[in-house]
């Protein structure tokens, strides 16, 4: 089955973007994007390079009522609708596999679909993967609709049953402008808690938003609300919860509150590796060796990443060996020191810290004998 497929988005001063989005999203057959207030040459740079502008004023801000506007402008015989920003790119391909995950669920449209697929929140400098998990901006054309002030979400009202499928091989990468304020984000998750205040999932970024901003308390307090709240049952992101109480508390100097919130984290979702890792960077700063050896040993045991929450990429690059070498030198255990020194180094070769690791280990290993 053929498929008429519309990328949308929404932007404001982002004319460093243009030409790169535009190539990357060009497999697509039209693209429509809402202008909220550009004062460089955003807007015209779109038009030059074959996307339908429209201008909106979007006041007071919400990023759900500036998308639902966006999406407002998709014409009605769209079949596939791809939601992203402008510092995303797609990999080349990602119409193919696209149309190929849509066509093999229910071809006679009797079914409304969205789609997950992966994302690279963020990229090591060497462009290979840092924080990953699965994006969900492809939907169906009608039915659809974006909810909450901020990390807005698709939500679906339309009459036929819903279908999430997940598209192999259709991969986005995020370059994010570093520069970019986020300072919206805070008081609009205030708002989104005062006008729903059980809503899981706004409690949940709100204190997470607390620890960003260093409100450790404010954090802390958010985030039990949210552990207590019936809807709240989601064992990786109660995980994560736990795991930035734990962060928390650590800044405040309550080591003991900070341990015993790990500790939780990790029987919350024991099959992750970041509540791990995380402690294990939290007990290093405390020269507890014997509890970072521990913490990297039961993390190493892991090996397969989430396919259904964020991944942190300290959790699976150097991180963890690294750690293990230094907890395994200061406990005498030089030759596990020296095995988790050559893969640390095996998976960063460009750090000269940790090639000075493995001769220092290599040299206090023939020193002893």
């Amino acid at each position: 089955m053929l498929y008429k497929v519309c990328v949308y988005a929404i932007c404001k001063n982002e004319e460093k973007f243009v030409d790169c989005w535009m190539d990357s999203m060009n497999e697509a057959d039209m693209v429509v994007v809402t202008d909220t207030g550009s004062e460089d040459n955003t807007v015209d740079k779109l038009k030059a390079r074959g996307a339908v502008v429209y201008v909106e004023s979007i006041v007071p801000w919400r990023f759900d009522t500036a998308r639902n506007v966006s999406l407002s402008h998709v014409p009605d015989n769209i079949d596939i609708c791809v939601c992203t920003d402008l510092d995303e790119i797609f990999l080349p391909g990602w119409r193919e596999n696209l149309e190929k995950a849509w066509n093999t669920q229910d071809k006679n449209d009797t079914i409304a679909k969205t789609g997950k697929y992966l994302y690279n929140w963020s990229l090591k400098a060497d462009g290979t993967p840092d924080v990953q998990f699965d994006y969900f901006k492809v939907h169906g054309r009608q039915g659809f609709y974006w909810k909450y002030p901020v990390h807005e979400c698709i939500m679906y009202n339309g009459k036929l049953p819903l279908k999430t499928i997940y598209i192999n091989d259709m991969v986005l990468n995020h370059y994010p402008d570093v520069k970019k304020s986020r300072g919206s984000y805070l008081p609009l998750l205030e708002m989104a808690v005062s006008e729903s205040p059980s809503d899981d999932r706004m409690n949940y970024y709100l204190g997470r938003e607390y620890m960003y901003a260093g409100r450790w308390q404010d954090c802390i307090n958010m985030l039990n609300k949210y552990l207590l709240l019936p809807s709240a049952n989601w064992n990786e992101e109660r995980c994560a919860a736990m795991r930035w109480i734990a962060k928390s508390f650590n800044a405040l100097k309550n080591q003991k509150e900070a341990y015993s919130w790990y500790f939780r984290a990790i029987a919350e979702a024991s099959y992750l590796r970041d509540p791990y890792i995380e402690f294990a960077k939290t007990a290093y700063q405390h020269n507890d060796w014997i509890m970072v050896f521990f913490l990297v040993e039961e993390a190493l045991k892991i090996k397969n990443k989430s396919t259904t929450y964020v991944n942190m990429g300290y959790a699976w690059d150097h991180t963890p060996y690294d750690l293990g070498v230094i907890a395994c030198y200061n406990l005498g255990l030089l030759k596990k020191s020296l095995v988790h020194a050559h893969k640390a180094s095996e998976l960063c070769p460009e750090n000269k810290r940790l090639e000075n690791n493995l001769k220092t280990i290599k040299e206090a290993l023939e020193n002893s004998h």
